[in-house]
């Protein structure tokens, strides 16, 4: 029982757990760009800066998570190995599925819907095998956190629909896909993750994150 515990609790059992949910969770993300009829605001900004410096849209998300890393580092946020792996794991994803499992574009709006709506179902699912890791949240996520403490009088909802409409207008900008879709992702993703936490019974503001930050081991010493 001791060992189970032991292995449990090791470093590369959670880095294991975090990058097995991100894997998943790229998968349904996936899904949700391959119906193509609009993306999430992030997405759009991804498939935008792709479009414009002619990179893969996994090249593009990899490049805009380390900016958003960068950001939440200089805003003093804590950032942990899953945000790290977030960074790398889900932009090298979504390029190798594209190789492995090219999905033909849909003309079928109803094929389309089900595969966001399906989609989003798995990225929830395995959202919860990355959190329960507890190896810290995602850039976007740590970066909204650190907006926030800058802005203490507005709502953190207030903040997210303030990032997500800058993102989803410079994405516009740069041509990213925005459609049916998109208001999908922005309606949807919130509930649907709700459903299945609640389903499977996981809290995620009960987990304790284990981060990098150089400060909290100095003040924990003190």
């Amino acid at each position: 029982m001791m060992k189970k515990n032991s292995i449990k609790d090791s470093l590369w059992y959670k880095l294991l757990r975090a990058s097995f949910g991100l894997v998943g969770y790229t998968v349904g993300l996936y899904l949700t760009i391959k119906a193509n009829i609009g993306v999430a605001p992030w997405d759009v900004f991804a498939l935008g800066l792709g479009d414009k410096l002619s990179i893969t849209l996994g090249q593009a998300t990899i490049f805009i998570s380390i900016v958003v890393v960068i950001a939440d580092i200089l805003l003093g946020e804590r950032i942990g190995w899953g945000t790290v792996l977030d960074a790398i794991i889900v932009g090298s994803v979504l390029d190798f599925l594209e190789i492995l499992i090219p999905i033909p574009e849909f003309d079928n709006i109803i094929v389309s819907i089900v595969m966001i709506i399906v989609g989003l179902f798995i990225m929830a699912f395995f959202q919860f095998f990355y959190m329960s890791a507890a190896l810290s949240c995602g850039p976007r996520d740590t970066f909204l956190v650190g907006i926030g403490r800058l802005l203490p009088k507005i709502p953190i909802g207030g903040i997210l629909v303030g990032i997500e409409a800058i993102v989803l207008i410079i994405g516009c900008l740069l041509g990213g896909q925005v459609g049916i879709g998109t208001i999908i992702c922005v309606v949807c993703t919130g509930g649907i993750m709700q459903i299945v936490f609640n389903l499977i019974k996981f809290e995620p503001r009960e987990v304790i994150h284990q981060g990098l930050h150089i400060r909290r081991r100095v003040e924990a010493e003190d």
